[in-house]
């Protein structure tokens, strides 16, 4: 009879742990394993165990009451060390610990003192705090005890120490235990994949890419993302529609994630008709518009030149965040709209949407564009004194440019010498672009030995000052510079290039080669135009270069 009424104080005990909602209920059912008499010991373990997995893993527990359940366990067993380590490897740094300790390591060596064998779940955890961290050195030391205890033939593992070097930049390491691995799954892939798409290094990726005999939608996400992120929209595009086509079973559909990355690859190249499809599949699919994909939708449409599209998607978001504010604000910035971008910023304000340092650059830009030197004042005053917004060296770029375009140059310098950061290449190119508008020489010189010394081999600055010394009729000094080039090598390195898209099929026209059936067409215009200039006594300048 007693021990059934134990198992039956147990049993409850432990459904009012499954049935836990927050700390407060908690601290009562562990009042109740406190004072409850006559409780075996492994049943005692058992529930205590169970109320710190709660504490240390749910979103309502709390870690200092599970650490100082932890500290009152005679003798933790794995199942306890694990649940510590990884409430630490997935707890925030800004929780006001240490930053620059790493507690997950310190449970690890007592646990090992402690005689308490590591499991295949122990070492994921510590990894995923290495980098959480980005701290690559615990990572290595981490990974020496996997091949220490026998475990670097585990699967789990063996992944999980495959995005740490990943993710804290050593690639080589990564492909090391990648190309070792007797058996791989998807997760081996995608995490070597996404290391090299972080890297910058796309070619490895696709690589790989390409030879994976099974994807899930996370493959398909990250190649998508990662094309777009790395400057090869086009090539993203066209993952998105092999994806499509591969997607025999519907195993591996587009979800929004997908769609927004497609949405981003179009706006990049002014790929319109891809996108009016996009918007089409969105509707046909059954996926929610949310207000990522809206937002998405928003900035395609502007960036494609169809601003009054873009308005209507917006008008029709039910909710709107910030992300979806900032976007239509930017829309409206880069076709000039200024003063619709303020409007647009009050109403924002009315319904107590927060602006974020983004948005500011949005509304520096449109000042910009349209000259408003007020404007931008303003909004470099609220970004500071009302929302407390620090300015970033982005926010500095775009006020000199504003004050460079009106001339307003010792004002512009004033404000670079009071930044916090040092002045990066688009603080002093504003400066440089400001000067080449409005010929002033002297100070376009010392601009420019700035932006010499930060990219010496980026030939657009030396182009520029050529310019402005063209311009004031300084042709030696042109020559000069252009000699300089020559010299030191420093040409442009990526052909001039624009894409379009004609009945539905995007075009690269480039210096280096553009399709020949086209460039044919072209020519055949071209010099149907010059002829009809000729008969108007217009003889074209050839090489004018307008």
């Amino acid at each position: 009879m007693v021990e059934a009424s134990w198992l039956n104080l147990r049993n409850a005990l432990a459904r009012l742990l499954d049935e836990c909602k927050n700390m407060k209920e908690l601290k009562q059912i562990h009042s109740h394993i406190i004072t409850s008499p006559g409780i075996p010991i492994h049943d005692h373990y058992f529930l205590v165990t169970r109320l710190l997995f709660f504490c240390a893993t749910s979103h309502s527990g709390s870690l200092s009451y599970a650490t100082n359940v932890f500290h009152h366990i005679e003798h933790p067993n794995v199942f306890v060390y694990n649940t510590m380590i990884r409430a630490h490897a997935t707890r925030m740094i800004n929780d006001g610990s240490d930053a620059h300790s790493c507690p997950s390591l310190i449970l690890y060596k007592q646990m090992f003192r402690n005689g308490v064998r590591p499991d295949h779940l122990t070492f994921p955890f510590l990894a995923k705090e290495c980098t959480r961290r980005l701290d690559a050195h615990a990572g290595k030391s981490i990974h020496v005890q996997v091949i220490k205890v026998g475990l670097s033939e585990d699967l789990f593992v063996q992944n999980s120490m495959i995005n740490m070097y990943a993710s804290c930049g050593f690639l080589n390491h990564a492909r090391c235990i990648f190309d070792e691995m007797s058996a791989r799954d998807v997760v081996s892939w995608n995490s070597m994949i996404i290391g090299f798409l972080r890297g910058g290094d796309l070619d490895s990726a696709f690589d790989l890419f390409k030879m994976m005999k099974k994807r899930n939608v996370i493959t398909w996400n990250s190649i998508i993302t990662g094309f777009v992120q790395g400057g090869r929209p086009k090539e993203a595009l066209d993952f998105f529609h092999e994806m499509q086509v591969l997607d025999d079973d519907g195993t591996v559909r587009p979800d929004k994630i997908t769609v927004a990355s497609a949405l981003s690859a179009c706006a990049s190249f002014g790929a319109l008709d891809h996108g009016k499809w996009i918007h089409s599949y969105l509707k046909r699919s059954g996926l929610e518009c949310d207000m990522v994909i809206s937002s998405a939708l928003v900035d395609m449409y502007g960036k494609c030149g169809c601003v009054e599209r873009a308005i209507e998607v917006f008008k029709e978001m039910p909710e709107k965040d910030v992300l979806a504010w900032t976007t239509m604000i930017s829309v409206l910035a880069l076709h000039g709209f200024a003063e619709e971008a303020f409007d647009l910023f009050k109403e924002m304000q009315i319904q107590g949407t927060k602006p974020n340092h983004v948005t500011f650059v949005g509304l520096l830009s449109a000042s910009a564009h349209s000259g408003l030197v007020e404007a931008g004042r303003w909004c470099f005053d609220v970004m500071t004194q009302v929302y407390s917004i620090e300015p970033q060296a982005q926010h500095y770029a775009c006020m000199v440019d504003i004050l460079s375009r009106a001339g307003l140059f010792e004002e512009a310098e004033g404000l670079i010498q009071s930044m916090p950061m040092e002045p990066d290449v688009f603080v002093w190119g504003a400066l440089l672009g400001g000067c080449h508008m409005h010929g002033n020489v002297e100070m376009a010189e010392s601009v420019a030995h700035h932006l010499f010394d930060l990219e010496p081999l980026n030939h657009a600055f030396y182009v520029t000052l050529s310019e402005i010394y063209a311009k004031a009729n300084r042709f030696d000094d042109e020559k000069r510079i252009r000699a300089f080039m020559k010299e030191r090598g420093i040409k442009k390195t990526v052909p001039g290039c624009s894409m379009i898209e004609v009945n539905g099929i995007v075009q690269e026209f480039s210096v280096g080669g553009s399709p020949q059936v086209l460039m044919e067409e072209i020519e055949w215009v071209l010099n149907g135009l010059c002829e009809e200039m000729k008969m108007g006594d217009h003889p074209p300048d050839i090489n004018s270069g307008d």
